[in-house]
Formats: structure tokens, sequence, C-alpha cells
């Protein structure tokens, strides 16, 4: 690329008045100008979002000008913007709310461009000097984030000749220091005093934020890279801790801060110049119209046995595990969860359901995790033993003499899926901090003088295994050694005990020797009324969880409300596990349930499968005498007829009590 030579002030001004004609060409640039005249606060700092597409369309030239070389050309965009606006005043004459503004910036979105390739949009980790002044864009998810500090900016100087003035910028390289020409920069001049020009001086807004590298993005056995973002005046607090951003700007350098014995270095930094939030993009996957055609003809294939249709979409979950049906259906609406609830006073009552499996060596739970991790759109992995409390919830580090708040894994994992395997592995210490993340989805932070609270809207999946031998006739707390405060927090504890049954090890190997020869073929079958591709699954579970606010039923009120009780009276070993906690997991769970079988009416069917579910998670059951073990539980060939005598045998149970109605009188589905 040739080099750019630098241009005089006739040049200058010709240039800045190209810019201001391109603001002034396009209606939409024109609108924002105009909500910028009529902006009550003229002190404020105000944007101008520009398309980089449209100005490389409209002149090419100028786009190259504002790529090559953006530390320049960007501030000869702001003063465009300013000289278009007041352009745009005339037309304001009588106007009370029109004023003019000082200082608007021009904030280039790259968008649609070709500054989306590659060269231009490389990972944080392959930053390199060639990258060095150029407009660039980067990707990552924001670490840290400092306080919002002033920094003084332009000022101007008068010579003590000519007594003409110009303006002097600071420099980010030295610190945000003032570099004096060595002579005057007036072509009739060469003095070589100068003294400010009382009133003078612009101050900034300023912030440094920290963004790394996205986990996913990256090789097998690569270490996440972090970069410096620096923001100034509208900018700031544009992302928090946890945000994913595309950021665009121009990389530039800044000496580290002099530390006893620390080599001193250059370390790169990025002067922000556009800031997105990707959060709602990542969180909302496109689901086409045609997609939803196909789910809509697989329900009414289906009608008349929906039971069938749901196994088929939960054998979907982690094909290469064999069975475990009461695992993939935990797993399923766990990921789908409930509907939160918001009552008059504000009281939020939390959507997201957590899972907790707990079973010995080799039955699946990792890669159940795994799975889970794929299938939700933002997801953090753990395990107990490399995770400390700072490390989940939020850690504050000193940098440069100044405390900040890094975000933790529950943090980053806002609005999706946190997975810890290895449950037990962890300090009892730092297994109660997450104990609010959980139930109330925040964190209160009070360290080194920051008192702040982060959301962490967040689904928490668990695995442990059980301490020894698995006892059937100890509770839950004293097996996994877990306190009855966390367990109550989990809406699903799994028990999977590896029982040695020659019948069912022989039915596994089998089933494993099968799926090597499949994966040899290479069979793939696109129909959703065989098999689910995981894309598919990924897209049917958001569109459900956007689309689907399922109510309940007044019989699924009665069924849910009788059980508890029920429960609440048998309740002995599984004190821990009985709280009220417990019917909000069973209303979560039917509301789970009812999405999962694309309902917005939450009836008998999905609380008497909230109400099975629950039931597998304790290890004396109220209702159903024999639950048998979940690692066993496997997909039956007619499982609508199979509902219906478990429907009966929790009815009947629950009909013992005086409260609860009469049976007949339930609204039972069509097909029984």
């Amino acid at each position: 690329m040739a080099a750019i030579p630098e241009e005089d002030d006739g040049a200058a001004s010709s240039i800045t008045k190209a810019f201001a004609e391109f603001l002034l060409s396009f209606d939409s640039l024109r609108e924002q100008l105009r909500a910028i005249i009529l902006a009550d606060d003229p002190r404020l700092h105000y944007p101008v979002e520009v398309d980089f597409a449209i100005l490389l369309d409209y002149d090419a030239d100028l786009a190259q000008l504002v790529y090559a070389r953006p530390a320049r050309y960007l501030r000869m965009f702001d003063d465009a913007a300013v000289w278009a606006h007041v352009i745009m005043l005339g037309d304001f004459k009588g106007n009370e709310n029109a004023s003019r503004k000082s200082f608007i910036h021009v904030r280039v979105n790259v968008s649609g461009s070709p500054l989306e390739f590659p060269e231009n949009f490389p990972s944080i980790g392959k930053l390199r000097v060639k990258h060095h002044g150029i407009l660039l864009t980067l990707k990552g998810t924001v670490i840290r984030s400092g306080m919002v500090k002033m920094m003084e900016g332009d000022r101007q100087y008068q010579c003590g000749a000519c007594k003409g003035s110009f303006p002097v910028c600071p420099e980010l390289e030295a610190r945000n220091s003032i570099v004096l020409p060595p002579k005057c920069p007036s072509q009739r001049c060469a003095g070589t005093s100068f003294k400010v020009v009382e009133g003078s001086i612009i101050r900034h807004d300023y912030q440094e934020i920290k963004i790394q590298e996205n986990t996913q993005m990256l090789d097998v056995g690569a270490i996440p890279r972090s970069v410096c973002i620096v923001l100034k005046d509208d900018l700031v607090d544009k992302a928090k801790a946890g945000d994913d951003v595309i950021v665009t700007g121009y990389l530039t350098a800044k000496w580290s801060p002099e530390l006893k014995d620390v080599r001193c270095d250059l370390e790169p930094v990025l002067v922000a110049n556009h800031v997105r939030t990707t959060n709602e993009q990542k969180l909302e996957i496109e689901v086409p119209n045609d997609v939803v055609i196909k789910f809509k003809q697989f329900w009414s294939d289906y009608k008349d046995t929906p039971l069938k249709g749901r196994n088929i979409i939960l054998q979907a979950i982690c094909p290469q595990v064999f069975g475990l049906f009461t695992v993939k259906l935990a797993v399923a609406l766990t990921l789908i969860g409930g509907v939160q609830h918001v009552d008059a006073s504000g009281t939020k009552i939390r959507g997201e359901s957590h899972l907790l499996l707990v079973g010995d060596p080799g039955t699946g739970k990792s890669q159940f995790l795994k799975f889970s991790a794929k299938l939700s759109n933002r997801s953090v992995i753990t395990t107990g033993l490399g995770s400390t409390s700072a490390g989940l919830t939020v850690t504050a580090v000193k940098d440069g003499g100044e405390w900040m708040l890094e975000a933790g894994a529950l943090v980053l994992a806002d609005g999706g899926l946190c997975c810890i395997d290895e449950f037990d592995s962890m300090r009892e210490h730092d297994r109660a901090t997450i104990h609010e993340a959980m139930e109330q989805q925040t964190i209160s932070v009070a360290k080194a003088g920051l008192v702040t609270t982060l959301s962490t809207k967040t689904i928490v999946f668990g695995a442990t295994n059980p301490k020894g031998q698995y006892d059937p006739n100890q509770s839950l707390s004293v097996n996994t050694t877990l306190s009855g405060p966390l367990l109550s927090r989990f809406d699903i504890v799994l028990v999977l005990l590896d029982t040695k049954n020659p019948e069912w090890d022989a039915v596994v190997s089998s089933h494993i020797l099968a799926e090597q020869g499949e994966s040899i073929t290479g069979k793939n079958d696109e129909e959703l009324t065989t098999t689910w591709p995981l894309p598919m699954l990924r897209r049917y579970i958001q569109y459900v969880k956007r689309y689907f606010k399922p109510v309940l039923t007044k019989e699924a009120e009665n069924v849910i409300s009788c059980y508890y009780q029920l429960q609440r009276r048998s309740a002995i070993q599984n004190a821990a596990r009985t709280t009220v906690r417990m019917l909000e997991s069973l209303i979560r769970l039917a509301q789970a349930h009812a999405r999962l079988m694309f309902r917005n009416e939450v009836t008998c069917l999905d609380a008497i499968t909230a109400i099975l579910c629950v039931e597998s998670s304790m290890t004396t059951s109220a209702v159903v005498d024999n639950v048998g073990n979940a690692l066993h539980s496997n997909f039956t060939e007619f499982p609508d007829e199979e509902y219906i005598k478990q429907e009966r045998i929790i009815l009947e149970k629950l009909n013992s009590m005086d409260s609860f109605p009469d049976p007949a009188t339930l609204d039972r589905p069509s097909w029984s």
C-alpha cells in the first residue's frame, strides 16, 4: 500500500469539506444530525453512525484515507460532522430546542464491508505490528471493565511571537502527555515560546476494558489472549463484564506502568471508534419459516401419539449414549426451562432450571455436559478441581495501582449454560459462593472498595461422583457431601448407579459396536421423523423458548399442589430437598415439558411428567413404589400406553388425599 503524503492546510480543509458533503448527502445521516441539533445538553458528546460500505460506494479515496490512517482522518471526520450540523442549523431558526453542539463523533460501522475480511478482522491472538495504525476490528468477550475516568484532551496553545494559536493533542503512547512542537507550526513564524490559551482544554470521559478471544474459536491447546481497549466519550460504559463485543478502532501502543524490578514494555492497545455488543444476536438463532413448518408438520404427524414424537426428539440428545431416557428428558427440560414469574412487588422467581448428575465413574456424566454445551448458544465448561470461588463468580485484580473486577465463569455464562464437572472436588467455601447465583441469579460483590451486583441468569449443570460406595439408605447430602441448601437449589438430581447388570451390559455393548459400524458407513438422514440432527435440535430448543409461554391449567395445578403436600408429609430422609423450592421446580419442569411438546398450555400430562422427573431425584419415593435406577431407564416402544399406567398409579396415590378431586374429572389426553 502506497504511503499517504502529509497534506497542507488547504488540502486538509478540502478533505474535511468532502467528509461534510458525504454526511449531508444521505437522509439517514441527516436524520442523525437533526436529532443531535434538537438534543438538550450542548456539553455532551454525540455519535453519528456511518456505514463503511456506504462511504466506500460514495468515494473510495475517502474510505481509503479512513482505513489507512484512522487516527488522523477520523478527527477530520468529527470536524466535518460539526461543520455539517452547523450548516443544517440554519433550517431550525426560531426553534427553541435547537442548539449548536461542539462535540460530535463519527462512529464507523464496518458490518457488511470488505473490512470484515480476516486481514482486517484478526483474532486477538494474531495481532501483529503490521496491524498498527490501520482501521481494525476485533471480536471477544469483556473480562474486565475499568472505572470511568476524566482525561484532558485537545488544548490550544498560543505562539508568543506571532500570537497565532494551534491545537495540540496528548499522545497515548507517551501516557497522554503533551509534546509541544519544536517551533511554531505557522509558515511565517519560527517562534519557540508557547502558552496555553485559557479555557481551551477539552476533557473526555475515559475507560479501559479488556477483551478476551472466545474459547470456542480457539485451536486445541491454545491459551486465550486478551487486549486492552480504550473507550472515550459516548462509548464509555457501552459494554460490561461478560458481554460479547465487536470493537472497531485503530491499534496503537502505550508504555506499561513503571514497577520495581519489572521491565517496561510497549503494550498493544486498541483505541475504539465503534462498539457493538452481540449478546442478543448470540442468544437468538434465526429460525427460518421453512424450519418452523417442519416442526409443525412433525407434531401434526404425531398428533395421536405425542409421547412417541417427544421420544424421537429426546433420542437426538447425546445419541452416542445408549438409553438413559430419564437423563435425556431431564437435560431437555433443563435446557428449555420454564417461564420467569414477576409478581406485583417486582420479586422475580427464576425460570431457569438447574440439574445435578450424581453417578459412578463411566456412567456418561461428562458426555451429557459437553453435549449440553453444544446445544446452548452461550456456554462455559469448567471443572470443580480447577475452579475457585473467584473464578466462578468474580475477582478483584489490581492493574496499575487501580482495582478492577474480572468476570468469572457464571458471569461469562449469563443468559446461557454453565457446566461444572467434578462438582465434589470444589472446596466447601467455593461451593457456597454459587448459592446466590443459582437462586437470585445475581452475584453481589464487595471487594477492594468495589460494591456492585452482577447478573448471572444462567443454567447450572453439575456432575459429581458419590462419596465412596453409594448407600441407598442414606440421604443425598451424606452420599454426595453436598449441603442441603445447595441440593435444594437443583430442580433435578439424578443418581446413576453402576449395578453391573449382565443383561444391561450386553445391550449397551451391542449398541456401542453398532454405532462404530454406522460411523464407518456415514449414515445421514435429514427426515425429522427418524432422527434430529444437532443444528435442528438447537433451533428447536431456541424456538420453543422464544415463542411459547405456557400457562398452568386448573387440573395441572391440582396435581402439582397435591403431590407437593404428599411429599412434604413423607419427607424424612429428603428434608433438604423437600422445600418450597421443590414446588417452584415442579412448575418450571411442567412448563418446560409443555414447551417441549410444542404447546402453550400446561396439562395434566406435563404435571405428571414433572412429578416423574422429581421422583427420579428421590432416594425414597412418595408416589411411585419402584422408581428404578436412572442409568437403566430406557426408551419404551409404546410410551403413550406406558404413560397411562404411570398416570393411573400417581392419580390413585394422590386421590387418597382429601383435597384431591376425583380422577374422572381430570382433563385426560384425547389419545388415552
